[in-house]
């Protein structure tokens, strides 16, 4: 990555972009799918610890303030790279320590290398692509995530079913396909030059303060659902690893086809109707899942959970729309951490109530939801710089 002018063809942001989005998934989501069976099998976890764990992993993602650190010392382009190899050495490792401490450790490795790369994929997807396409090219993106996430868990469904390979080798191989994407970016890319030189401090704006709070809530309920919706499949029906990565196999297919539609229709309805609608949906799953005793309703609430992520686009947009462009590095980073803030806390504090309660875990989801759907609607109609809420005046 010596060269600095771009490259015609194929060597273009955007392509890097989906590139390394489609090595991610390839790590995160044999983690992420193997990790309740993994955990409860061999190292015999319960609520508590899976709690524990799910904090830990959301640790990276609260200081991801420290990116704009790293960015003294290098490009938020190669920062990605770095992080991408990081997430494959910890999902690589996990199978090889199946006990609380090691799980805890390896969960650690692999998280900072999402979480910084998320971080800085946010900033560059935002600097590279320009508003008018910005939604649909991260339907796009999500969509190329999904596509190689479906080429996991069916790989996972797979191997399972017919041959009975390990967790070990699983990890290995979803973590050793997430290094070689990042390498191959590495060298066949060359540095992108930025358009906007980014602050290199931490930014906090008053004028971004209904972002934050709408980052903040999402932080806090989306942990609800990924670490407890999950964990209700394997602890109360049963559900094994090759049903695990049918359910996961059914969210991305759906999201890889539907995400750049969504992305289409956020940039045709606007930020805001596509928040409330997202809400309104979250509520709803949320109640249901607190009352559901049947696996196949769980299943179907387990999908159509998954598939209202893909709407959460909206509040990167309209960040977007509002932002200062040399904010967006140091904004992003920000943002991340105000995301992990209750991520942090939540796992653990629910897990101690789930085993009283699973109910009241997901009743409190839809509490959190709730207060999202009152923000969204100080969103306006057509954001702008200067015109954050429909509390301003211009």
């Amino acid at each position: 990555m010596r060269s600095e002018t771009p490259h015609p063809g194929w060597r273009r942001p955007e392509v890097l972009l989906i590139l390394m989005a489609s090595a991610v998934p390839l790590s995160f989501a044999t983690w992420n799918n193997l990790i309740n069976n993994f955990a409860i099998e061999r190292a015999a976890f319960t609520g508590a610890e899976i709690g524990i764990l799910q904090s830990l992993r959301e640790i990276p993602g609260f200081l991801a303030f420290a990116v704009v650190a790293v960015l003294l010392l290098m490009r938020e382009q190669s920062l990605a790279l770095w992080s991408l190899l990081l997430l494959g050495i910890g999902t690589a490792a996990t199978g090889y320590f199946p006990s609380v401490l090691g799980l805890y450790l390896t969960t650690v490795v692999m998280s900072l290398g999402f979480h910084y790369y998320e971080t800085v994929q946010s900033s560059l997807a935002l600097q590279w692509i320009d508003k008018q396409h910005a939604p649909e090219t991260l339907g796009k993106i999500i969509a190329v995530g999904s596509f190689t996430a479906i080429l996991s868990y069916l790989f996972i469904l797979f191997v399972f079913a017919e041959f009975g390979i390990d967790f070990k080798q699983t990890y290995i191989i979803g973590g050793g396909l997430t290094c070689l994407i990042a390498l191959i970016s590495w060298l066949a890319f060359p540095h992108f030059p930025q358009h906007v030189v980014q602050h290199k401090t931490i930014i906090l704006r008053s004028r971004y303060w209904l972002y934050y709070a709408l980052t903040f809530i999402s932080g806090a309920r989306r942990q609800i659902f990924v670490v407890f919706a999950g964990f209700l499949l394997v602890e109360k029906f049963h559900y094994s690893v090759p049903e695990i990565s049918l359910l996961f196999f059914i969210n991305g297919g759906l999201n890889m086809v539907l995400a750049p539609k969504i992305g289409r229709l956020i940039a045709h309805w606007g930020e805001r109707r596509a928040l409330i609608l997202e809400y309104i949906g979250l509520i709803m799953i949320f109640v249901s899942y607190a009352f559901v005793n049947d696996a196949f309703i769980a299943g179907s609430l387990y999908v159509i959970d998954h598939l209202f992520f893909a709407l959460a686009i909206a509040i990167k947009t309209y960040f977007q729309k509002i932002a200062d462009p040399a904010d967006i590095a140091a904004t992003a980073a920000v943002g991340f951490t105000i995301n992990h803030i209750a991520a942090v806390v939540v796992p653990a504090i629910f897990g101690i109530i789930w085993l009283t309660s699973p109910a009241i875990v997901f009743l409190a989801g839809a509490a959190m939801a709730a207060v999202s759907l009152a923000l969204s609607m100080l969103v306006p109609r057509h954001p702008l710089r200067d015109f954050e809420t429909v509390l301003s005046t211009r």
